[in-house]
């Protein structure tokens, strides 16, 4: 057996991650922001719902397919936009984007991505969203829809909870900047992990791919990830930007970083055709709610007809059956990929979702559920706020 095919779950690849990648690399996978409590909160507060099975259902087979941004899915998960995926392994956004396809899940790529969206869109024919920002430079946003629209992409996903950077110490006491920019305690960790050090000082040039070329952010040498964002982001951004990009693109458009039934039932209003529930991962706003958490209240101000996408926290598949359980359309995940792109390139990726997979479909089994759209409220509940109220 391979060292992959060991990994029994998400914590084991962690571990193999975190073994490969010098300390200031993993920490920025697995770092959040202040003192880390939403990072906590979003996998633990999956443990507060219990799963209510139903018994003697024929679940010979069980039909798990589903609909995300318009776009068919094998089962109810797709993958999130993480940024600057070179720095965890050098086959970086086309790795897992490989990985993505071969499970017939949509991969979303993210304007901090390292590989240009054009390159993307002709390496992966499956379906793909583009995660992007409303910049202060408006024409690259506008140029951001052209591009995507020419490239074949099918939907966007537009981040609102960054009108700054989150606090993210770990990231601050190593020096992580772009490209590092090494303390001497780093410059160690570096020196300790050649298997990831060779690769990444002989690889491809490591930039921003998609707004290099307009934003040279790497031209003056390291710049901090801070003040890169501090300077683009634009903290004056409301809903008619939100409406305007709806009318630019005119295609599947979900708003992440919602949190609220209140935002979730405007962002629909505003010509979005979907949410994903999000604190960014616990890397913006410390002390954010759980994603999870907000799913019931957000799917009752949403309708049937909107995606909501549950964002955060994914460690196990029988999370995603209970955010389905919830109201959500499907979950993504962010980290759990990362951690098997770090730990061995585009079949770490795979791992991972065989892993999540086998769980997912596991736990319909055991719960009785031989369709995804027979999830409902009833076979789940919050052990802390409520009694069960199975029947």
């Amino acid at each position: 057996m391979t060292p992959l095919e060991r990994a029994n779950n998400v914590s084991d690849l962690r571990l193999m991650a975190r073994r490969r990648l010098p300390r200031p690399i993993f920490d920025y996978i697995d770092g959040g922001a202040d003192d880390e409590v939403s990072l906590r909160r979003n996998v633990a507060a999956f443990a507060d719902y219990e799963l209510i099975p139903d018994v003697l259902n024929d679940v010979t087979e069980i039909r798990t397919e589903t609909s995300i941004f318009g776009q068919p899915s094998r089962w109810p998960l797709m993958l999130s936009p993480t940024g600057l995926t070179r720095m965890f392994h050098g086959q970086a956004e086309l790795a897992v984007a490989g990985a993505a396809a071969h499970h017939g899940l949509l991969y979303s790529l993210s304007t901090m991505g390292t590989t240009r969206l054009e390159d993307l869109a002709q390496a992966f024919a499956g379906p793909k969203v583009f995660q992007i920002y409303i910049f202060k430079d408006r024409g690259l946003t506008a140029e951001f829809v052209a591009r995507c629209r020419a490239a074949g992409f099918h939907g966007l996903a537009l981040t609102v909870d960054t009108p700054v950077a989150g606090n993210r110490e770990r990231d601050r006491v190593s020096g992580l900047s772009m490209p590092p920019k090494l303390t001497v305690r780093s410059l160690l960790s570096f020196l300790r992990h050649p298997g990831w050090s060779v690769p990444a000082m002989t690889g491809s040039k490591f930039d921003l791919a998609n707004v290099s070329h307009k934003v040279d952010a790497l031209a003056s040498g390291p710049m901090s990830l801070f003040d890169y964002i501090g300077g683009q982001f634009d903290r004056s951004i409301g809903w008619r930007e939100v409406e305007w990009l709806a009318r630019e693109w005119d295609g599947p458009l979900a708003i992440k970083g919602v949190m609220t039934p209140e935002d979730a039932h405007r962002s629909i209003a505003s010509g979005a055709t979907g949410v994903m529930i999000s604190n960014h991962g616990g890397r913006q706003l410390d002390g954010a709610p759980a994603p999870v958490d907000q799913i019931e209240a957000v799917r009752e101000a949403v309708g049937d007809a909107a995606d909501v996408i549950c964002d955060g926290g994914i460690r196990r598949g029988s999370d995603v059956v209970k955010a389905l359980a919830l109201g959500a359309t499907a979950c993504s995940i962010g980290r759990p990929y990362l951690y098997g792109l770090a730990a061995g390139g585009e079949p770490g990726v795979n791992r991972v979702l065989t892993i999540l997979r086998a769980e997912f479909n596991r736990t319909l089994t055991l719960a009785g559920i031989n369709d995804i759209a027979a999830l409902s409220l009833r076979h789940v509940h919050n052990r802390l706020r409520s009694p069960s109220h199975a029947h």
